[in-house]
């Protein structure tokens, strides 16, 4: 199966920095509009047979031109929802940051048993996006999109994919509507192929300088 996981476009609190990720979450900015009705063209090579979004508001709002294009049915999903922010949610210092993302690096990474203070744990959150991966995965789908969310496509993917690690996860961002393309099945693995348009091969799985204090909210959540 090929795995497009999308980001969604801007929002008031990316602007902000805020760590939003409660629902229904605010709506898309002017420029966030701009980017999700730019989605259509940007994956005009894709043979999207399937399309996902979360629960989230900003995900839908998103995903509705490449709907408008394909004619497919937005599904929509609490699995593929953003990480938990929990007593950090709307939080935008650089404290509330770093224990966010230093969590979620580490589920990548294994320590799937921390928690985000006063939100889920690795194994909740990646047991449910799974959850959607494999539902997807079932309807026999050559090509699904997903659009979700930053922090979550990050951990996702870092995890999941044989090629990458939590080290690339943290010196590799994913902008709004910006595209993480998969390539695998749920129990056979995974292989990032692109990031953001970057080709990824094996010696790209490595980490990196760099690490998630030096991350904005808006390259890290939301």
């Amino acid at each position: 199966m090929r795995l497009l996981l999308i980001r969604h476009g801007q929002t008031p609190s990316n602007l902000k920095h805020l760590l939003d990720t409660a629902a229904p979450g605010p709506a898309l900015t002017p420029l966030g509009q701009e980017q999700a009705d730019a989605l259509p063209e940007a994956l005009a090579a894709e043979r999207i047979d399937a399309l996902y979004a979360s629960t989230l508001l900003r995900t839908r709002l998103t995903a509705a031109p490449l709907a408008a294009r394909t004619g497919l049915e937005i599904v929509v999903r609490d699995g593929i929802r953003e990480l938990s922010a929990g007593d950090l949610e709307m939080r935008g210092d650089r404290e509330a940051v770093e224990t966010y993302l230093t969590t979620a690096l580490a589920w990548s990474a294994g320590d799937t048993a921390r928690r985000v203070p006063g939100g889920e744990d690795g194994l909740e959150a990646l047991a449910r996006f799974d959850a959607v991966v494999e539902e997807a995965a079932a309807t026999g789908a050559g090509t699904v999109a997903m659009v979700s969310h930053g922090a979550v496509i990050r951990t996702w993917a870092a995890a999941r994919a044989e090629n990458i690690d939590a080290g690339f996860a943290a010196a590799h961002g994913l902008g709004n509507t910006g595209v993480v393309v998969l390539s695998g099945a749920p129990g056979a693995g995974w292989r990032v192929l692109h990031w953001e348009g970057r080709p990824v091969g094996p010696e790209d799985g490595g980490p990196r300088e760099g690490g998630p204090a030096g991350e904005s909210v808006e390259d890290a959540a939301g």
